[in-house]
């Protein structure tokens, strides 16, 4: 059975939006292993459709990063989605309706490797709250935006677990966390 992993860049503050804008300064290659091991780990990508919308456009249209659009234009893709009608991204299947258990089935079909996660705040809130989250990894970058989408956002309580965590020599954090059920 396959996990749910997310991963989010991640400010000091809680931010996750735009981390374009404020997370390169501190890439380095620590940072480019654990960000490529979780892809090579997927067996397949789960996503939001806000994600999905800004994904299918620009992996399918870029040269910036050409192994990247390659592994992702490839890849098995789901995406949650209650308004989508149609994927055209090739590998995408929508998930909607009973979507708990439509993802539950998704988890005990795949083999091999995991659903990974990059991004979609409000999907993994929505998994964490559903019980569906296994594992949420976060690469906390020492830096305050001070605006933005926060990764939780008046949301309940959710125990979590540290299970892994270093310090890359940039100072960002990687963390990783599951559900804490007592």
């Amino acid at each position: 059975m396959a996990k749910i992993i997310s991963s989010f860049f991640i400010s000091l503050d809680g931010v996750v939006e735009s981390p374009d804008q404020w997370h390169f300064p501190y890439w380095n290659d620590e940072m480019g292993a654990v960000v490529e091991a979780g892809m090579q780990s997927a067996a397949a990508m789960l996503m939001g459709r806000r994600l999905y919308d800004e994904w299918s456009t620009y992996w399918t249209s870029t040269d910036a990063d050409p192994e990247v659009a390659a592994l992702l234009n490839n890849a098995r893709k789901y995406v949650v989605s209650n308004s989508l009608q149609k994927a055209d991204w090739g590998n995408t299947t929508i998930v909607s309706g009973d979507v708990a258990a439509g993802l539950r089935e998704i988890k005990e079909e795949i083999s091999g490797g995991d659903v990974q996660m990059s991004g979609s705040a409000t999907t993994v809130r929505w998994l964490l709250a559903n019980g569906l989250l296994d594992e949420l990894n976060l690469l906390v970058h020492p830096i305050a935006v001070g605006h933005g989408q926060r990764l939780f956002e008046d949301t309940p309580t959710h125990p979590l677990k540290l299970v892994r965590s270093e310090t890359f020599r940039t100072g960002v954090l990687n963390l990783a966390y599951v559900p804490d059920a007592g």
